[in-house]
């Protein structure tokens, strides 16, 4: 077979044009071929193969062919060019690709409309109860839209003059129906908004009014039209039957849960003929009969949702009333007898009414100035269920960037559990958009948790919402809302501060002054408006707390730094050996108790330029000292230092001489960079701590004694004197165990530190024996006449000494 034929034989066919003899010879060099391949899109890529001499044998005939094998397009084309070195012909195949775009075709998306119902009904809202805030909330857009057209055609008033919404739940048929007299829709509207799943008749009314440079209202609440569809959430089948203001025919529109189609229809009977607005029938599913179909239950998810609709919302309710008739069990009347009154009884008589739901009206909607405080006390008890008046509120409005209106209330105590105040989802500020309850839990999004314990509303008419109106979507807007809700709550914090009346702020900080400490750690952003509010105990206050703005003007003039001291209890902070010599020189010390404390200090760092300084840590920084006088001190003592820390070894990063006490025989402080000890109290509850983490945080340990003590000036003289002496050695270790006590820390073993004081109190015990029992044989020694005619002093005996005769000890 010929090589062009058995090209094509295996790629497939190609057109060969024959070309003059001898114009493609065998070449030492190489044939260079284009290969095109498609890509993804449409497009040719082109790339190069070089084919050696002994594969040239299948090109024998020139030819430009073209052909597709494996989808690849192969394209040759000859070029010929001699050139007379070593008497030889190269000849070179250069590729020519011819590119053609691909038309481009267009399609519309396609959407399942059963799937597209499925994922609206089982998908998009976290909550079935929603489904009538969204009904509620369109009966509304309708009744604004009547609102907005009557002004220029009052005529669409005619039929009805009244503006309302009525709700009635039956449960005997298991229905709901819900009544609005607004704007109603054509045969052609219900096509087009019920019809078209996720079309907004709403938006398109204020759409065509921004086309016709007219105000439309600001109240109209629907943007995504899928609301309506929410009803199937609990409702296996929606009847809905409407009449335009504009049409005087009243169409049905139907539909069932798990179809794909809707009906419409005239509506004839004249029984269910209406004046003007639509009527919507829900006939529940068999499990949600009982929860839905109670009327208290529709009350109340009207109060909790739609309660500040402008428009009344009424719901059919049964009642009780008290009426008289006559009471036909007393004794009959004869006709000799003479005649009497009639008996008269009271019974209960049940009946069913209609009852207005949203009698409470949206006070932070009206100017603040027409708002007085017993209002204001009112809406806060009624819509929070409070029973106590708030401590201080704040009502505002902000315009320009963004425009939100809000009411923030701080209560008057706090909430039994604690564990309410910080948490995500506290439920204390109802979000609204046009004034339709949108959600109350947010877990740091709207509000920081430290500041969860303030209650309020906050409405506004453009928040980015998801589709469900559930959620509220992270954006730019919700930032700038979030930061100025909370310098409005810190206004309200510094009023209270700042009243002459001091009790106020006191209660405030009993209720919630770890809220704050918890924002020095949690808001970085505010320390310098948080800071200012923080309260402590102090060194030289008894009971009464005291600001960092009070203590930094109490500062002595050499005083660089704010002192702290962490404990664990108030008595135990003020008996710390820490405190004894900054007492003695008249210094002042924060001292802080709870466990949150110590954590908001070191994340505060400075206040007003004064840094905070540890005075149970190490490099304590007192001001001026007498330089000399302290080297000549560690140098006496510089032998005991090195003598206490080889008998302690590892227990003790170093032993130093102390500057900060003045009665405790030593002290044992932190490192610089560790933890205190009572940081490493509070690490060692955690449930989930880190032991590894424990023992690299707690850090050196550093012995300080003090030199002017009766018991180091001993050791003093004993390292040098009788450094092997075991006695001596025991007192270090228990001094070092007792100091681990008096400055915060736990023993490691307990047992062994019980140990060591039995074995103290043992020694002296037995000294106290030994010094007694030579008295005693001295005096025996004497004869009775001798020892009666001593004019020796007789031996004072110390109270501790006396022993009484029926002491079990005597024995």
């Amino acid at each position: 077979m010929a090589p062009a034929a058995s090209l094509a034989a295996v790629h497939g066919p190609a057109v060969v044009a024959p070309l003059p003899a001898g114009s493609l010879r065998a070449s030492s060099d190489r044939i260079s071929v284009s290969t095109v391949t498609a890509s993804p899109r449409g497009r040719l890529s082109q790339s190069k193969t070089s084919f050696l001499p002994s594969q040239r044998t299948v090109l024998r005939s020139s030819a430009s062919i073209s052909g597709r094998a494996n989808g690849f397009n192969v394209f040759f084309a000859s070029k010929s060019t001699s050139t007379p070195a070593a008497g030889r012909t190269s000849i070179r195949c250069d590729a020519t690709v011819a590119e053609k775009e691909s038309p481009v075709e267009k399609y519309e998306y396609q959407a399942e409309v059963s799937r597209l119902m499925d994922l609206i009904v089982n998908s998009l809202y976290s909550h079935k109860e929603v489904f009538l805030r969204e009904l509620v909330s369109n009966a509304s857009d309708a009744l604004d839209k009547l609102r907005f057209l009557s002004v220029t055609d009052p005529k669409l008033m005619e039929p009805n003059p009244n503006m309302e919404i009525r709700i009635k739940a039956d449960k005997d048929a298991g229905t709901i129906t819900l009544i609005d007299s607004g704007i109603g829709m054509t045969r052609e509207e219900l096509v087009d908004s019920l019809g078209t799943i996720a079309q907004s008749g709403t938006a398109k009314f204020m759409k065509a009014m921004k086309e016709n440079k007219e105000n439309s209202s600001d109240n109209l609440i629907g943007q995504f039209g899928v609301g309506f569809y929410s009803a199937f959430l609990v409702a296996q089948r929606v009847v809905v039957s409407t009449k335009s203001a504009k049409s005087d025919k009243q169409y049905v529109w139907e539909a069932e849960a798990d179809s794909g189609s809707y009906t419409i229809r005239e509506e004839t009977d004249p029984e269910r003929m209406v004046p003007r607005g639509t009527v919507i029938t829900l006939y529940l599913k068999e499990d949600e009969k009982f929860e839905y179909a109670d009327p208290i239950r529709i009350e109340n998810l009207v109060k909790n949702y739609s309660q500040f609709i402008s428009f009344p919302i009424y719901t059919w309710q049964e009642k009780t009333r008290e009426v008289e008739v006559e009471d036909t069990e007393s004794e009959e009347v004869t006709e000799e007898d003479k005649p009497k009154e009639k008996q008269m009884k009271k019974i209960s008589e049940k009946y069913s009414d209609w009852e207005l739901v949203n009698e409470t009206k949206p006070i932070w909607l009206r100017n603040s100035k027409d708002v007085s405080k017993e209002d204001y006390s009112t809406f806060y008890k009624s819509t929070f269920k409070e029973f106590i008046d708030p401590q201080a509120y704040i009502h505002f409005s902000t315009e320009g960037e963004i425009e939100f209106k809000s009411l923030l209330y701080i209560p008057g105590m706090a909430p039994f559990n604690s564990e309410d105040m910080v948490s995500g989802k506290t439920k204390n500020i109802r979000l609204y958009v046009k004034r339709v309850f949108i959600s109350d839990e947010f877990d740091g999004e709207l509000f920081p948790r430290y500041l969860g314990f303030v209650k309020g509303v906050v409405d506004s008419n453009d928040l980015p919402l998801n589709v469900s109106r559930e959620i509220l979507q992270e954006s730019r807007i919700v930032r700038i809302m979030k930061k100025r809700l909370v310098r409005k709550t810190f206004d309200m914090i510094e009023e209270i501060a700042n009243r002459e009346k001091k009790e106020d702020y006191k209660q405030f900080w009993t209720s919630f002054g770890k809220n704050l400490k918890l924002g020095c750690v949690e808001d970085t952003a505010n320390h310098k408006r948080l800071a200012p509010l923080l309260r402590f105990n102090s060194s030289k206050k008894e009971e009464e707390l005291i600001s960092l703005d009070e203590y930094v003007e109490g500062m002595k003039e050499d005083q660089k730094e704010i002192y702290y001291l962490a404990a664990d209890s108030l008595k135990s902070a003020k008996s710390a050996p820490f405190l004894e010599e900054l007492v003695k020189r008249d210094m002042e010390v924060l001292l802080l108790v709870e466990p949150i404390d110590e954590v908001a200090i070191s994340n505060l760092q400075s206040y007003k330029d004064k840094k905070f300084a540890d005075i149970s840590k190490e490099d304590l920084d007192l001001g001026d000292v007498d330089e000399e006088k302290e080297k000549e001190t560690e140098k006496e003592y510089r032998a005991l230092c090195d003598w206490m820390k080889q008998n302690l070894g590892d227990k003790v990063a170093k032993v130093a001489v102390s500057k900060r006490i003045s009665s405790s025989p030593c002290v044992l402080v932190s490192g610089k960079f560790g933890w205190s000890a009572n940081m490493e109290r509070i690490m060692k509850a955690q449930t989930l701590g880190d032991n590894s983490q424990m023992e690299f945080m707690r850090g050196r340990r550093i012995l300080e004694i003090n030199p002017n003590h009766p018991i180091i000036q001993d050791l003093n003289v004993a390292c040098k004197d009788t450094p092997r002496n075991p006695r001596a050695q025991a007192m270090v270790n228990l001094l070092h165990e007792t100091a681990l006590l008096s400055s915060g820390f736990t023993p490691e073993n307990p047992a062994e530190f019980g140990a060591r004081v039995y074995e103290m109190m043992g020694l002296a015990l037995i000294g106290k024996n030994e010094s007694e029992g030579k008295v005693e044989s001295a005096e025996q020694k004497l004869p009775t006449d001798e020892a009666t005619s001593s004019e020796s002093p007789s031996e004072v005996v110390e109270a501790s000494e006396v022993i009484a005769e029926n002491d079990p000890w005597q024995s």
